[in-house]
């Protein structure tokens, strides 16, 4: 059987390879996520998404590997995972009746291939009341995602409208991923029933 291996600490990216029936392991990529001067979002967040699937190919190279980035950006700027609960309030606001771009890219590695692409989602934000941002901060989801808010957590009641990928927003943009690991020799849908069909034999 093909191992696969998710290069990413996020449980959110985790569930959804979990919700399309995938067995994988988990190895979190080491790497410096620091933006290079005049470097795009879109750059940037593909350049991530291929050193971490890289890194993690290198030292498991008969695995398929998945690395994955997202950021959030408003109005060119990519909104980082808030430093602390001001720092999550303050992008809140800036988000705040505001239309915002989600950028999620997917790189899957293998020993001969090397793939990756980039979903873009438009997300607008209703205008949010300012003890509704400080009730959600208070909660601390804000504060270990990117632009502060989880729209499959209680962040979802902020947003008001959503054009492109659901999944690419929470974490991981499943069609792409799942176009990705067929194109690496993996379709997914395959596996759906072989581990009840060996059960079976």
């Amino acid at each position: 059987m093909t191992l696969i291996v998710l290069a990413s600490a996020s449980p959110r990216r985790a569930e959804l390879l979990k919700q399309i029936g995938l067995s994988f392991g988990v190895r979190p990529a080491d790497v410096d996520e620091t933006p290079k001067p005049g470097e795009s979002a879109l750059q940037y967040v593909e350049r991530l998404a291929r050193e971490k699937a890289r890194a993690v190919a290198v030292e498991q190279p008969d695995a398929i590997v998945i690395g994955s980035d997202t950021s959030v950006v408003l109005a060119g700027r990519i909104l980082g995972k808030p430093v602390d609960r001001k720092d999550a309030a303050e992008m809140l606001g800036q988000l705040s009746g505001t239309t915002h771009q989600v950028m999620t890219a997917v790189a899957i590695a293998t020993a001969d291939s090397f793939e990756s692409c980039v979903v873009t989602t438009d997300v607008r934000f209703r205008h949010l009341s300012g003890k509704e941002t400080e009730a959600y901060v208070a909660t601390g989801e804000p504060m270990d995602k990117a632009g502060g808010y989880g729209i499959q957590g209680r962040g979802g009641i902020f947003v008001e409208e959503l054009r492109g990928s659901y999944s690419a927003v929470v974490g991981l943009p499943l069609q792409e991923t799942a176009e990705l690991l067929a194109g690496a020799g993996y379709p997914v849908w395959e596996t759906w029933n072989s581990r009840q069909e060996s059960r079976n034999e």
